[in-house]
Parts: C-alpha cells; structure tokens; sequence
C-alpha cells in the first residue's frame, strides 16, 4: 500500500514539474521566428460563406441570424471563379512571403475536407477542399501557408456560449459539453498539421470572446472558460515544431506563442482600441484591412492608397514587425480588381525598394511623425514618409561614421552630415506615384 501511494505521489508531482514547466522552443521553432521577422509582409484572406450576403465576416452576428437559417448559406456557396494558382501567383508577385487563410471562421464553417463537422465545403455544390488547393500551391510556389482557426463559435452548442460576449442571436437553447468542444478543436487542429504538408503557423481569434471588454488591465486570468490552451499549443507543437503559434487576444503574449499580432494597429499604438498589450520580445505582426472590412462588403469602397499601404508596411518594419495586408475575396472565388490592383502596385514599388523592407530589423528609434528606419547590417535605410522642410535630423544616433550615403532608387548620392551624434540628411518629399524615397546610409 505504500509503495502504490508513493507511485501515486510520484505521479502526481511529475505532472505537477510538467505542468509547471515553461514553454522552451526548439531550435526549428526559433528558426522559423527568425524566417518569419525576415518574410515583413503577407497576404490575409478572409473568404467563406459569409462573403455571401456582402456584409462582411460578422453578418451572422451582427444580424442575429439563427444557426438554421445561416446553415442555409452552405448551398450557395459555389465559388466556380476560385483558382488556387492565380491566388498564390498574385501574393508571390505582390512581394508577399506568406499567406494567412481562413479556415474556420467565428461562423463555424470548415474550408476543408473535415471529419468532424458537418458544415464543411465538401458539403458545399462546390464539394472541394479549399485548404488543400491552397496548400498545395503555397508549396509549389515557395509561399508559407500560415491558418487562421477561430476558437470561437456562433454555431455549435458545446461551444460555452452562455459566457461569451457575441453570438447571443443565433438562437441556441441547449449547453452541451465544453470538453467536448475543447476536443473537437484539438482534431480539427490535428486534420490541419498532418493532412496538408508543413504549415508556417496557426493565427488564432476568438479567445476574447469569453472576457471582459478590452481594457488596459486585462490579463490571461480574466477569462469565463479554460481554454486548455496549453494542451492545444503543445499539440500544435507536438505535431509541427517549426509551427508558430499567434493569437489574436490583444493581450501580452501567453506561454506557448511564438509571435505577437496588433489588430489595425502598429505595434505600441491603439488608435482602434484594440492593442493594450505592451510589446513583447517575440516576432510581431500588425494585421490591417485594404478597405474597412475583413470579408467581402459590398458596400466598402474605402480602398487604402498605395501611399497608406506604403507608410503601414514600412512603420511595420520600423518596429521590426511584418504587415499582414487582407483581402476580402468575393464569394464567387474572384478577387476584386482595386485589391488586385494595390497588391501589383506593391509588388513593383517592392522591386525598387524591397532591399529596405525585408531581412530588415527597426531602427535604432521606433518610428517617428516624419517616417522610420529599418537596418541591415551597416546599411541604415532612412524612410521619409512625411519630412518637414526636405531634411530629416536625428540625436543620439549610434553611427560613428556615413561613410555614404544615397538613395535607394537612384543611386544619386546625397549629402548627410554626422556632427557631434546629431545627423542632418537632405531628403525628397514624397509624392504619389513614389511616397517612400528611401536614403541608404552606409554606417560603421
């Protein structure tokens, strides 16, 4: 009997020490975060059955339809104009290094082949696994796939929507079983990282549903639900260890994350009232719509300029974070022309000044009213964005020595004056057809 209960006790603190024990990356995992700082830019998709009424992902919340009715959407949605390879091609040739694709959205709809619902796109009269197509392409083209899975449902009943903040209007009576729903994302989760080849990351959402509105003083803590997210990033881990985990909370990153996002946000502003969280050391990324909308919104013509597109893609890097730029296809499979427009025109600006973009890390300051700065190496890369009376000065600057300085797109040499740690560099305002134009100091 004593020997069963010192087994028993051993047991049991060996669970504790497991528990207890932090999240240690493994040298694939810390070299994909270096490939992911490197990548800056990528291309968001938000696409499903929710582009059909034209009013954005949230319709199904926002108009409080039932999960009858909206189940109703699943055979209207035939996207016959969906090509896999023009979709791809147009990130690749857009200069985007990555794409982030919707698979299962807060309206509980599966893009692919999935066992375990039934509210998937093989149920569709398209009846063709849109993952798979996406997939498969990414890895001809060279382009990492990362998926988005929402944590949240509007649909299911075992989701704990009783607790939950949105979803209040589909019209849900019974409350099923929490473990079952925790379950049910882990096999979910599990069809991803095993039947569709190696995938660059999860982007999760949907976590604050179940806390207390945003506020300054939110934590991991205030929370109505476990989420068991620590056996859900250490299958994601177990299963894909170069797999980098993201999630949308807009909290400080919690154990198990491998990279930090910002919604319609740089890293450290909240103009949105999103971003409380403070920045972290780990990889980051702001997430930001073309127009004012995630899915496809007939309405929503409030196209970004290439400019806007510019400026955020470049205070982006000057934080030493990527821009995840999103597109809200239509619900025919066909992306609109003023996004594809945006993305070539970033694709041939990229041309010119990508070498400032990627592989970049941010300047020795965050970015300023007048523009940022990214580096390499020696090669300190002055974006004036917005310069005041065409000259940009900078104090404390660490370089001892320009030992030339040009701009980027030219070659034209220009005259930077370094006096007493204070830098005076003659810039180029910008203009629209050229909002960035970038000076290369070469530093020692």
């Amino acid at each position: 009997m004593k020997v069963l209960k010192s087994l028993l006790l051993l047991i049991a603190l060996t669970q504790y020490v497991h528990a207890q024990t932090p999240y240690q990356p493994t040298a694939v995992n810390l070299a994909a975060r270096d490939s992911f700082r490197a990548e800056k830019y990528g291309l968001f998709i938000h696409w499903g059955p929710f582009s059909i009424p034209g009013d954005g992902e949230w319709v199904m919340n926002n108009r409080n339809i039932t999960v009858k009715n909206y189940t109703r959407l699943e055979k209207f949605f035939n996207p016959i104009d969906f090509d896999a390879h023009a979709w791809v091609s147009l990130a690749k040739q857009g200069g985007m290094k990555y794409i982030t694709l919707i698979t299962r959205h807060h309206d509980g709809f599966s893009m692919w082949d999935t066992k375990y619902s039934d509210f998937n796109i093989m149920h569709t009269p398209y009846k063709k696994d849109i993952v798979k197509m996406m997939a498969d392409e990414c890895h001809k083209q060279g382009i990492k796939l990362f998926l988005y899975y929402s944590l949240l449902d509007w649909r299911r009943d075992d989701y704990q929507y009783w607790t939950g903040r949105t979803g209040k209007g589909t019209g849900r009576t019974t409350r099923g079983d929490w473990n079952n729903y925790i379950q049910f994302m882990k096999n979910q989760l599990t069809e991803l990282l095993t039947n569709y080849g190696e995938i660059g990351g999860i982007w999760f959402d949907g976590y604050w549903d179940q806390m207390e509105p945003e506020s300054k003083t939110r934590k991991e803590t205030d929370v109505n639900a476990d989420w068991h997210i620590s056996e859900i990033y250490d299958l994601i881990h177990k299963l894909q260890p170069q797999c980098l985990i993201g999630n949308n909370h807009h909290m400080t990153p919690i154990a198990g994350e491998d990279f930090q996002m910002f919604e319609q946000d740089l890293p450290g502003e909240n103009t949105n009232g999103l971003s409380f969280q403070k920045i972290s050391d780990l990889p980051l990324e702001t997430c930001a719509t073309m127009n004012n909308s995630w899915g496809f919104n007939l309405t929503d013509t409030t196209y970004k300029t290439p400019a806007q597109i510019v400026n955020l893609l470049v205070r982006s890097a000057g934080n030493g974070g990527n821009l995840l730029l999103n597109i809200g296809p239509m619900p025919n499979g066909e992306i609109q022309p003023e996004f594809v427009d945006r993305i070539n025109w970033m694709g041939e600006w990229l041309k010119t000044y990508g070498s400032s973009i990627y592989h970049t890390t941010g300047g020795y300051i965050r970015p300023q009213k007048w523009g940022a700065i990214t580096q390499k190496g020696s090669n300190v890369y002055i974006h004036p964005l917005k310069p005041e009376n065409g000259t940009v000065t900078l104090s404390q600057v660490p370089y001892k020595k320009i030992v030339k300085a040009y701009l980027l797109k030219t070659g034209q040499s220009v005259k930077a004056v370094l006096a007493k740690g204070i830098l005076t560099i003659p810039v180029e305002q910008p203009e629209a057809d050229d909002p960035d134009k970038v000076v290369v100091l070469v530093t020692k």
